[in-house]
């Protein structure tokens, strides 16, 4: 398809599965069977990959998939989803990354997708090529043992211990209502669903099966760990669509008795702190980049989700990878976007990585202004943009991918 410095680019085949398991395999320091590798492929199906040979040797990889997307405002877009993104380890610094993300970009375009995203393992690779880390988590240690309610933390009850069998089928309809509402959460395929609750034993890093506790308007999925920590709940999941649900959840996790600590990522915006009496025994272990955008088609992107306030400035865009930049004359009335190119001055410069970062409403203008990424030529323009950019909830990722 493509060829650099002897590399070709082609799509993937059922006949690549093998070779396409023991790279990504390598790279990511997993041991996948088979079985598990056909799982990742009905999701990422090899015919969407794009490979990368020195011959007849596979030294680079990266798949993709379409996802849909709930974006601010709570309308859902059809995006690109990159994963397995991958060079061997023989093959590193000849430039196969940035070419195969070339013919991967081309493809996106030509499929008239306005964003791309993807989940990174390493942080400092992807701006180059536009993106911005657009969700963020926090993870969490809740010292149990010592946890208290505030006598005006709802108490609603309602939750129910399920089996796993059965929270199979009562759990996926109540994420695909949370999903809706929720900035970043996607539609989860059914066999990644059939991932989750078959509960392989490769994916519990040592501790316990899987256990559901499922509430009408949300449920929370964990299992028991014993580490450094001590004894453990690993809350892998927790999704709440009301206030009630989420204060009754978290009323039936920390009654766990005879474990010391909860573990899990919530979204900075979480309200767990002020349902305790003492808001300190939530520590912040971790904070980190959940999910990473790149906006293909800027205004595609910027109509798709609504904004706060009216505004009515000229945004220069500059895209170092791609041709997606530009000056773009941005009209927001009553949350509703209208954006196209225009060669007026610009009001507000920021790189295609910075629009990314702020696109699902994870950041603030204020703060990348700070840091001399966004320049402006007064005040005015950039408070205006802070507050249209701003969001009602924190974004949240419905599913690892």
């Amino acid at each position: 398809m493509t060829s650099t410095s002897g590399i070709t680019l082609r799509s993937g085949t059922a006949a690549d599965a093998d070779a396409v398991r023991l790279l990504t395999n390598t790279c990511f320091g997993v041991s996948s069977d088979p079985d598990w590798a056909d799982r990742d492929f009905a999701v990422f199906p090899l015919e969407d990959t794009i490979l990368a040979h020195e011959g007849d040797r596979l030294v680079g990889c990266t798949a993709a998939r379409r996802q849909t997307l709930t974006v601010p405002g709570g309308r859902a877009i059809e995006v690109a989803a990159l994963a397995s993104v991958a060079v061997a380890p023989t093959h590193r610094r000849r430039g196969i990354l940035r070419t195969m993300y070339t013919e991967q970009h081309r493809r996106t375009e030509a499929d008239g997708l306005a964003l791309t995203i993807f989940t990174a393992s390493q942080g400092e690779i992807y701006g180059r090529f536009g993106y911005g880390p657009t969700i963020i988590g926090h993870r969490i240690r809740l010292d149990r043992r010592f946890a208290r309610f505030l006598p005006s933390t709802p108490d609603p009850g309602g939750v129910e211990l399920t089996a796993i069998s059965d929270a199979a089928q009562t759990i996926p309809p109540i994420y695909d209502r949370w999903r809706r509402m929720t900035p970043g959460a996607q539609v989860r395929p059914d066999v990644c669903w059939d991932n989750v609750f078959d509960d392989s034993p490769r994916q519990r890093s040592g501790g316990s099966g899987l256990f559901a506790l499922v509430h009408p308007d949300g449920y929370a999925l964990y299992r028991f760990q014993r580490n450094d920590s001590g004894s453990v709940i690993d809350v892998a999941e927790l999704r709440a669509l009301t206030q009630d649900a989420h204060a009754a959840l978290w009323r039936t996790v920390a009654a766990l008795e005879l474990f010391d600590q909860v573990e899990t990522i919530i979204a900075p915006d979480d309200p767990l702190p002020y349902l305790l009496t003492d808001a300190r025994l939530v520590h912040t272990v971790g904070r980190s980049d959940v999910l990473w955008a790149r906006l293909m088609d800027v205004p595609a992107a910027l109509t798709a989700r609504s904004f706060r306030g009216d505004l009515d400035i000229v945004v220069a865009v500059d895209d170092p990878f791609r041709e997606a930049g530009g000056a773009f004359a941005l009209r927001i009335r009553d949350g509703v976007a209208e954006c196209a190119p225009t060669g007026r001055a610009p009001d507000v410069e920021l790189g295609i990585d910075v629009l990314g970062a702020l696109y699902l409403g994870a950041h603030r203008v204020r703060a990348f202004a700070a840091a001399g990424r966004i320049h402006a030529k007064d005040a005015a323009h950039l408070r205006a943009l802070d507050s249209a950019f701003e969001t009602d909830r924190d974004p949240v990722l419905g599913w690892f991918f």
